[in-house]
């Protein structure tokens, strides 16, 4: 029986071992909470980070003190949207800064601290939290070494218009993407002027007379 019962052991240990690190995939939160989460790295005395929707703007979040800024008219946006933005407006070294770029975001975070973080940088390499299909294209699970993020991307906005979903392995500590995993389409839009749209390729075409079929005279 001892010669079993150590192998069963041990068996029991490593099921155990793999359930604790096997989680379950968490659909991302609002695009704004998200942003919610950034933890820059820099020396920066204080910030806000500010939503502008239709010329309207809401401070999402302040830290280190409220400053005086300059409202800005342009910013970022994880997810495109023509009539509102982000930007942030920091104080460094008694000066006001501004971010108003996905790139200027990049190095405003600096080192990837969380998950959320981590999404916000692969949007600069054009990924995208796609709000409306989460389960695919906006969710993720971590382990002790990296973070696995599902994103859409926008592939063709030529016809047919598509997009095609990814899952992106990010190493915790360098932040490194170690692999892109693609998952195939998950939208592909055609329109009426498309010339590959199969609907236009089910036209039925006139049927053509039958070879041999001769017109008939009647003789006088």
């Amino acid at each position: 029986m001892k010669k079993f019962t150590t192998p069963l052991i041990l068996l029991i240990f490593l099921f155990l071992g793999f359930s604790g690190n096997a989680q379950e995939k968490k659909n991302f939160a609002s695009i704004q909470n998200i942003l919610y989460e950034i933890v820059p790295n820099d020396k920066i005395d204080s910030w806000v980070l500010v939503y502008n929707s239709y010329g309207k703007n809401q401070e999402v979040k302040t830290s280190g003190g409220k400053k005086e800024y300059t409202v800005q008219f342009s910013g970022f946006n994880l997810f495109p949207s023509e009539d509102s933005f982000y930007y942030i407006a920091y104080a460094a070294g008694g000066k006001m800064n501004y971010v108003t770029d996905l790139e200027g975001l990049k190095k405003f975070i600096g080192k990837i601290d969380n998950v959320e973080e981590a999404a916000i940088a692969m949007t600069i390499d054009g990924y995208l939290i796609d709000e409306e299909f989460k389960d695919i294209a906006g969710n993720y699970y971590e382990d002790r070494s990296n973070y696995y993020l599902d994103m859409g991307k926008l592939t063709s906005k030529e016809c047919p218009y598509q997009k095609t979903h990814y899952t992106l392995t990010i190493n915790k500590s360098t932040g490194a993407v170690s692999q892109v995993k693609d998952n195939g389409t998950y939208i592909e839009l055609y329109n009426k002027k498309c010339a590959n749209n199969p609907r236009l390729l089910k036209i039925e075409k006139k049927e053509e007379p039958k070879d041999g079929a001769k017109k008939t005279t009647k003789k006088k």
